[in-house]
């Protein structure tokens, strides 16, 4: 995780070493009950999890997004406006 001071905004990024997401499945990751991987079971999950980022970000008046090395990683970049007025 890190923290950087842009342009009057704060970015916060995410990054993780796991399988990465799909080209396909890149652009649908923010949309609620959205799962990439079809073929797994029903274990609880509800693919509500970034649809919840995404609004809690949007309510502070920020974005978020995400990039992603299939096989490799994704990093998450929450950008949130300044409240310092820096």
């Amino acid at each position: 995780m890190a923290a950087r001071f842009v342009d009057g905004q704060v970015d916060i990024l995410v990054t993780d070493d796991g399988s990465g997401i799909s080209p396909e499945d890149l652009p649908h990751i923010f949309d609620r009950f959205y799962r990439g991987d079809k073929s797994r079971q029903p274990n609880g999950e509800s693919g509500l999890g970034l649809a919840i980022a995404k609004s809690l970000v949007e309510a502070h008046h920020g974005t978020i997004s995400a990039e992603s090395i299939p096989g490799k990683e994704t990093t998450f970049t929450i950008h949130l406006p300044s409240q310092t007025g820096a």
